[in-house]
């Protein structure tokens, strides 16, 4: 993402030889959101699709690329798309194949699940945003990869979409695929992805609503949780066997 840059040309110069200064500003997670959001807006569907294109990579979002492993060996084609960060997803059986093939080059980080309906991917996800956020923020590139960059990896670009545009499951996942239209993730995780969506809403507003200095003092005034399930009088009375009985009839 390139840097956007303001010149301030400060008062009148006095000379012809006076230099612009030149101010830098860094881009924040919130102009990441703000920017994607309007791309994502555009829902238009790539119609030039090709059933060889799985072999390639394609870019989703400015800066976030998606496919498959063979890409991942291809130095040239990772150079030429201006790639700086990998993530790359593999099975514990798959070490010997899927691996960091030019550390000297790439950012690595390494995401172990199966392609299986009951692995969990939700407790990957946030770390997995981190990492591409840390690039994109930086100017980077980020390439993401399973094996086939079927399953996997879409899964894990489209929980990116929705968080970082705060897109819902159906919206995100039309996006990435009317990019990358071979991608099928297993039923399980497209339940995960859906189960996601109110975890990070969740998650988010905590962050944009904190609790005050009010509200914590309050929360420090409840009584212990370990009282919480003691019965008071009332309770103690009513289980006595007394509690129960039918009161004597007066003659």
């Amino acid at each position: 993402m390139e840097e956007q840059m303001i010149i301030d040309q400060g008062p009148a110069p006095t000379t012809t030889n006076t230099t612009p200064v030149v101010h830098h500003h860094q881009p924040t997670p919130l102009t990441l959101t703000q920017n994607f959001q309007a791309i994502t807006s555009n829902q238009q569907v790539v119609l030039d699709w090709k059933y060889e294109m799985r072999r390639q990579m394609q870019e989703i979002l400015p800066g976030l690329f998606l496919g498959p492993y063979s890409c991942s060996k291809d130095l040239e084609l990772l150079k030429q798309k201006i790639i700086t960060h990998i993530v790359f997803i593999r099975d514990p059986s798959e070490k010997q194949i899927l691996r960091p093939r030019f550390p000297e080059h790439f950012k690595y980080f390494e995401i172990e699940v199966s392609d299986h309906p009951n692995e969990r991917l939700i407790p990957h996800f946030p770390q997995a945003k981190a990492f591409i956020d840390d690039a994109l923020l930086q100017g980077g590139k980020v390439f993401v990869h399973c094996n086939g960059g079927i399953s996997r990896s879409p899964a894990f670009v489209v929980a990116y979409v929705m968080e970082t545009t705060k897109m819902d499951y159906q919206h995100a996942y039309g996006f990435v695929q009317n990019r990358r239209f071979c991608m099928n993730p297993n039923e399980g995780f497209k339940v995960q992805l859906k189960e996601y969506e109110p975890i990070y809403s969740a998650r988010n507003s905590v962050k944009e609503h904190p609790y005050t200095q009010t509200e914590l003092h309050r929360q420090t005034l409840r009584r212990p949780a370990e009282f919480d399930d003691e019965p008071n009088e009332f309770e103690i009375a009513r289980r006595a066997p007394s509690f129960h009985e039918e009161p004597a009839v007066q003659r």
